[in-house]
């Protein structure tokens, strides 16, 4: 990975995550991450921006329709559809309606999206460790993990056996949903006592990194990096409208109607529907469409945005 012109960075994850987490990996290429609570595969997503570069790693993601889109955009990874806790079973799982982002594994967290208007349905889902999925495909060097399970991120971490696997960098979730109040304690003496310090807070995750790689801490900057340092995904407008997207210049030869299943096309329906000479299995051209479908697919939720 070659060094960052932070003007030209894309950074797809909620809170500039991706951006942070280049600085302190700088000098890694087709490096490894574990994405617990990976989500959509490009939108607020924390990995893909190392997928992009050549990296792979492991996601787990229960909701079964969001994990269906890396076998298609993102085909190195390694994608577990279950929940990832201390130990291995079978959990409840309380998945959100349309906001996929608040699904959770604590009733409560689930009680107050209700009340704020966001229902989900209670399914029972598959549970394993984090110790189990880096056991299975993890190599001996994982570079970064990164924990957003909405409240239940001490459960993720109790899972690990810190001896054996122990990632270069941690970017925890660190504030509760809804309060925004600071939560790190659930999951702080945990870190710590494997080795791990607390470098980075960056207003929604904090950053820690083990003592074998605390000399890193010096590529952050003192504050997060301000929100125009860089370009967001998540404020273009629809790829087929907005010139300044990315991808408005593949967008226009495509039928809106199909946006919201780019993802989830057939090879053979995507020949015949891409121009001619764009293969539909080129990764530049998978990422392109992924990144049409993110305003249409549930990737960002918007009012009504209309083909």
């Amino acid at each position: 990975m070659s060094d960052q012109d932070a003007g030209a960075f894309l950074s797809y994850a909620q809170n500039r995550e991706d951006y942070h987490l280049s600085l302190l990996l700088a000098d890694v290429e087709a490096g490894f991450y574990v994405d617990i609570g990976g989500g959509h595969a490009i939108a607020d997503n924390v990995s893909f921006w190392f997928y992009e570069r050549g990296w792979r790693g492991i996601v787990v993601e229960p909701q079964a329709e969001i994990a269906r889109a890396y076998g298609r955009v993102r085909p190195r990874d390694t994608v577990v559809e279950a929940l990832c806790g201390r130990t291995e079973g079978e959990a409840d799982f309380f998945q959100a309606d349309r906001f996929h982002g608040l699904s959770t594994t604590l009733a409560q967290h689930a009680e107050t999206a209700a009340a704020a208007g966001v229902s989900s349905s209670r399914l029972r889902r598959p549970m394993t460790t984090l110790a189990a999925l880096c056991a299975a495909h993890a190599p001996e060097r994982i570079d970064f993990l990164k924990v957003d399970v909405e409240g239940a991120e001490a459960e993720v971490l109790a899972g690990n056996n810190w001896q054996r696997f122990r990632p270069r960098v941690v970017v925890m979730e660190a504030v509760a949903p809804w309060t925004m109040a600071d939560r790190s304690e659930d999951f702080a003496p945990i870190l710590a006592a494997a080795g791990y310090r607390d470098v980075f807070f960056d207003g929604l995750n904090r950053f820690y990194l083990r003592e074998e790689d605390a000399g890193l801490a010096a590529r952050l900057p003192c504050e997060p990096a301000p929100w125009d340092a860089m370009r967001h995904l998540g404020e273009y407008g629809p790829a087929h409208r907005d010139p300044a997207h990315p991808d408005h210049g593949l967008a226009i030869h495509l039928d809106p109607a199909v946006f919201a299943r780019l993802n989830a096309l057939e090879p053979e329906a995507l020949t015949a529907l891409l121009p001619a000479g764009v293969p539909h299995d080129c990764p530049t051209t998978q990422f392109a469409l992924g990144r049409i479908a993110t305003l249409f697919d549930g990737g960002y939720v918007v009012e009504e945005v209309s083909p």
